[in-house]
């Protein structure tokens, strides 16, 4: 490898695509929590195409018959309020022939929102952005593969990793939107997230502001721990909200929660117990390790937002966003607590 190519895959142009990772991961996280705020998961109810079209249609009418009019294989049409997809590529006559079409057999959602289909097209863009960010990050993690291999084949683990994410999404829509495959798909999303900032971390240097001792690196490893069961009590909660709305719509929202499950109550009042033991760490963090305030204020920033929002949903009669706020931001508390638990790890050595 001349000097040239050594200049061009330098280790800061792999951060800096690593942090760009992270980052369109995190938006892809948001796109997701708008796509399920809006109800609009099944805006295209094929994959990867949208009614059979690279750019979705705009107007009913594109997926309506439309006689004397060329069709593609693939290409989706609602007939009698069920999807019909042609066969192969031909020309309609005047009339609408059965023999062309053949029914769409994976789910039975005939519904045109064009609201909904550019939100959930809109989400698969910044899917499809995330995967070529990712696989750009991995070409420039091939300089390590002689001397930090790890690196290297947990960066190909990433790009694998998004691949399985795009199959997970194709079979959500398959299944008309499955809680559980739903829940599935958010958890995979923040573990490429832990595993993009293990490898961010294992390239920046070190910082020896950072001091620990074993109390602190159990505690914050804890906090993990907690949070996540804290989050997976929220899908819970959220596969809970998603059947609410199959029974009563989004416009009687003030009656998903009435008579809650337990497992809402815990997760309620849980969040109490997050509250005081995260409060407790940074105040240690801060005031008897003297770490950097910066990283420690933007957790405590988080975590208030997210108790906010939670609040909000809750006695608010959940007011627009406030779902998509209250899933972002705790994927974010979860991102910053590994990378402080990683920081305080390599403190202790």
């Amino acid at each position: 490898m001349n000097q040239n190519i050594k200049n061009f895959f330098s280790e800061s142009r792999y951060r800096w695509w690593l942090m760009a990772s992270v980052i369109i991961i995190y938006l892809i996280i948001v796109a997701g929590a708008v796509v399920r705020m809006t109800g609009s998961g099944m805006g295209c109810p094929d994959w990867p195409k949208c009614f059979g079209y690279l750019i979705p249609p705009t107007e009913q009418s594109q997926i309506e018959f439309s006689p004397e009019t060329p069709y593609k294989e693939g290409m989706v049409i609602i007939v009698d309020e069920e999807l019909r997809v042609a066969k192969e590529d031909f020309f309609t006559g005047k009339t609408f022939n059965e023999e062309n079409w053949e029914p769409y057999t994976k789910h039975d959602y005939s519904v045109f929102n064009v609201y909904h289909t550019w939100t959930e097209y809109i989400n698969r863009l910044i899917g499809a952005l995330g995967g070529l960010v990712v696989f750009i990050m991995f070409i420039f993690s091939l300089r390590y593969i002689k001397k930090r291999p790890k690196l290297t084949i947990l960066s190909f683990v990433s790009v694998i990793s998004m691949g399985v994410q795009a199959v997970i999404g194709k079979i959500v829509v398959d299944t008309n939107l499955s809680p559980a495959l739903i829940t599935f798909h958010m958890i995979a999303a923040l573990l490429i997230v832990g595993l993009l900032i293990y490898l961010l971390h294992e390239v920046k240097p070190i910082d020896y502001r950072y001091k620990s001792n074993k109390t602190m690196v159990n505690a914050a490893a804890g906090l993990i721990v907690l949070t996540l069961i804290q989050v997976v009590m929220g899908t819970q909660v959220r596969q809970y909200i998603d059947e609410q709305v199959d029974l009563f719509g989004y416009p009687l929202s003030s009656a998903w929660l009435e008579n809650g499950p337990l497992v809402f109550l815990i997760h309620r009042s849980y969040s109490i117990l997050l509250v005081v033991l995260h409060g407790w760490f940074i105040y240690k963090a801060v005031h008897t390790f003297h770490h950097p305030k910066r990283s420690y204020t933007i957790l405590a920033v988080l975590f208030v937002i997210t108790i906010l929002s939670g609040v909000f949903m809750n006695y608010l009669d959940f007011p627009f966003g406030s779902q998509a706020v209250h899933l972002v931001i705790a994927s974010l508390i979860l991102g910053m607590q590994f990378y402080l638990w990683m920081r305080l790890r390599v403190a202790l050595k």
